[in-house]
């Protein structure tokens, strides 16, 4: 029972950095409608960028641990989500107006361009950040065995859902969510009816861009490091993690990728780790191609 409980516990990090992920990649998807692996690329990136500024900050503004994190997180978040306003104002939405399909090989460059940026940024040096905020918390006690979790797994956690609930308050209540999923279910009558539908794309781009960067930073703290060549696998994967809740509803996007997280965690308890990853990505295959419900538009 306390193993059990402890693979319940170890799979709520990993389970909200999965619907946060897809609930971000929900909102892009709403305005491009085709699949993007670009996000994923976001993901990494900022990761990347934020070690690389600890880095700077640590060793040559001799910064202190606290402040050259602040530093390295506040450089990543505002770069990537630059990188992905741009991008989609001057790459994805002129690609989407005039050959929708494009979308899909221009992300692949997308990609290959920013796993470069983030290796020759870093001179090819694998970047490792100290630990910290890693003292366990005892949640409860069977004989000898300790169910835990350490601090930095459930600050990222809480971070994470409250991120998703923001975003899905925003996107409910706001006029930029009714504008939003007035573009998403038809831009031209969006634009007949007074929604200025580029700037919600451009905007609902950035905004995506701007969580995978809060998930690349939140998740590079706690696993110490982002390898520059990992951006086309998490590309893929944050692609297919999301078509687990649909992409046509953000939370219901969130909502399935959290339980692909929990599926996951216990499969590696329970199943034979060496599948793990074939079983899941099988998995995933399977629902993106037999089970979604959005079609692209011809």
């Amino acid at each position: 029972m306390a193993y059990l409980l402890q693979q319940l516990l170890s799979a709520v990090p990993i389970a909200a950095l999965y619907a946060a992920l897809a609930f971000g990649y929900a909102i892009a998807f709403g305005v491009t409608r085709r699949p993007d692996i670009t996000y994923g690329a976001f993901f990494v990136f900022a990761g990347q960028i934020y070690v690389l500024f600890v880095d700077v900050g640590w060793n040559r503004l001799w910064l202190v641990l606290p402040a050259a994190l602040a530093f390295g997180a506040g450089v990543a978040i505002a770069y990537t989500a630059s990188t992905g306003l741009f991008l989609g104002r001057a790459v994805v939405r002129p690609l989407v107006r005039a050959s929708p399909h494009a979308v899909i090989v221009a992300s692949l460059g997308v990609v290959i361009v920013l796993m470069e940026v983030g290796r020759m940024a870093s001179g090819s040096r694998s970047l490792w950040l100290p630990p910290f905020l890693n003292e366990p918390i005892v949640f409860w006690v069977d004989g000898g065995f300790r169910v835990t979790l350490t601090v930095i797994q459930i600050l990222n956690a809480v971070a994470m859902v409250a991120l998703v609930t923001l975003g899905h308050r925003i996107i409910t209540t706001s006029t930029w969510g009714r504008s939003w999923r007035a573009v998403c279910d038809d831009p031209l009558a969006a634009e007949l009816c007074g929604a200025n539908s580029g700037r919600v794309f451009v905007l609902a781009y950035g905004a995506a861009a701007l969580i995978a960067s809060i998930c690349g930073v939140l998740a590079t703290s706690y696993y110490g490091n982002m390898d520059f060549g990992s951006g086309m696998m998490f590309g893929l994967k944050v692609l297919m993690i999301a078509a687990v809740g649909g992409y046509g509803d953000p939370l219901r996007s969130a909502g399935g990728a959290a339980s692909l997280g929990f599926a996951e965690t216990l499969w590696g308890a329970y199943g034979p780790i060496a599948w793990r990853d074939l079983v899941i990505f099988s998995l995933l295959v399977f629902i993106l191609v037999v089970s979604r419900r959005e079609r692209p538009v011809p």
